[in-house]
């Protein structure tokens, strides 16, 4: 159980926290750094998102290694095959943001148009990370070593950080066409 272990603490670390952080560091309401500047934001959100990648190819490949160690199949579960693909994706939308920081790589896209579909692309491997986590939290192992209450308690966490997410999303989007 000991290498194990790292595995749901990165990925929890990953996406729960990392991921979770950066989002909202654009958000009026709850960003701690609402007073800074944009540009402030979006290194701080470019840094935690690398972060979060990070922990979650870390988190990967201990599960891999941990797994190919102990003679057991691969991604063979609804949880590994959606934490795979939500990892692969996460590594993909890292590096469409490359192409905020650097919009003159796109010649046909406006930077506006670029924002929308970060954002939205990001939401999507954002849902796909929670929805990995509470399989996760279906395991045999969760489900035994978390029980009753506890266990719906952590089920909530993804649940309502992915409302607070969508929201804060759909409101910057009717922020920005209000101010079109």
């Amino acid at each position: 159980a000991g290498l194990f272990s790292w595995h749901p603490l990165l990925m929890a670390l990953a996406f729960s926290f990392l991921m979770t952080e950066a989002l909202l560091i654009f958000s009026p309401e709850t960003s701690l750094l609402r007073s800074f500047s944009r540009k402030v934001k979006v290194r701080a959100h470019w840094v935690l998102q690398l972060l979060a990648l990070l922990c979650a190819l870390l988190g990967l490949g201990i599960i891999t290694y941990n797994k190919h160690l102990n003679g057991k199949a691969h991604f063979v579960t609804w949880h590994g095959l959606t934490g795979l693909l939500t990892v692969l994706y996460a590594g993909g939308q890292c590096a469409g943001g490359v192409l905020l920081l650097y919009p003159k790589l796109m010649k046909n896209w406006t930077l506006a148009k670029l924002k929308v579909y970060h954002a939205t692309s990001g939401l999507v491997g954002y849902l796909l990370g929670c929805a990995s986590l509470m399989l996760g939290m279906c395991s045999l192992w969760f489900t035994t070593s978390v029980t009753s209450v506890s266990w719906y308690l952590a089920m909530l966490c993804p649940l309502l950080t992915s409302l607070v997410i969508m929201n804060q999303v759909s409101n910057a989007y009717l922020y920005r066409k209000r101010s079109q």
